[in-house]
């Protein structure tokens, strides 16, 4: 009688249908990247919440790899992203704003390096438990807090500092266990909390996002599971390729749909992919 290895065992870059780091399948990578950045595009975003349940599901890496992987792929796209951005946004105007930037990475840096070293301790079954709960977050932020306008921010002086680092903390521990730039986190906090109009604060988002995810990618690299990146590099490349070029179609994309009809539709599909990763630990 044949004896099938389980799950766990299953080494993901060694035997799957995609991911074999000794003969990498490029298309489906890219497509996948590009369907992905595409979703993201549509609302003004990378898209890496709608990567890791594809890294997880079709792809069959272990969550702690996917994780690895989509913040590999996340980091290539915001550092892609940034010069693009200076023709909306230049960056003598985000450079203007360094006390917000400065405000949130005080808190961001931390909540990256600590939330990096819980996703290294926890078992397989409790980050898929952690990340399902993160997806379903996500969708609720989508629904709730996309599109989000302030006159006024919501808090000035020493209150606003400390707010601030607290909401940098938070998103810098989500950003790291979900291998993400925290766009869909920061974009509604530097609006509502510090008073950034959405496209300013598309910007200022990036520029809080890349020290803290180097952050966060620094400390994943001192994991064992940190080698899935050099197994899987060609995988890597051509998936964020593929979510640039997404990404840059998306955004050109942006408006076509109405929000009301796309947030529902993404929000769900961040639901069932939850329900999928739950069930998947």
């Amino acid at each position: 009688m044949a004896v099938h290895p389980a799950p766990e065992l299953v080494q993901p870059g060694v035997d799957t249908a995609f991911c074999r780091a000794d003969r990498p399948r490029p298309i489906p990578a890219f497509a996948g990247g590009a369907l992905i950045g595409l979703l993201g595009g549509l609302i003004g975003l990378g898209g890496a919440e709608f990567r890791l349940p594809l890294l997880i599901g079709p792809f069959r890496f272990r969550a702690l790899e996917a994780v690895i992987l989509n913040k590999a792929m996340s980091l290539v796209v915001v550092a892609t992203a940034l010069p693009f951005r200076a023709g909306t946004v230049p960056f003598a105007t985000v450079a203007a704003h360094w006390p917000t930037i400065a405000n949130l990475l005080a808190g961001s840096l931390l909540g990256a390096w600590l939330g990096a070293g819980w996703a290294t301790k926890l078992g397989s079954r409790g980050l898929y438990r952690v990340l399902a709960v993160l997806l379903m977050l996500i969708a609720m932020v989508l629904v709730l807090g996309h599109g989000t306008t302030a006159a006024e921010p919501l808090f000035t002086g020493a209150w606003q500092i400390v707010a601030g680092i607290a909401a940098g903390f938070a998103i810098g521990v989500v950003a790291s266990l979900m291998g993400v730039a925290g766009g869909e986190l920061l974009i509604p906090t530097l609006v509502l909390l510090f008073g950034a109009d959405i496209r300013l604060a598309g910007s200022l988002s990036l520029a809080v996002s890349l020290p803290t995810m180097i952050v966060g990618f620094t400390r994943y690299s001192r994991d064992s599971a940190f080698a899935v990146v050099a197994r899987n590099r060609s995988f890597v490349l051509v998936m964020a390729i593929g979510s640039i070029v997404g990404t840059f179609v998306g955004g050109r994309l942006l408006g076509i749909v109405p929000d009301h009809v796309l947030l529902p539709i993404l929000a769900l599909i961040l639901v069932v992919s939850s329900v999928k990763v739950w069930r998947h630990g």
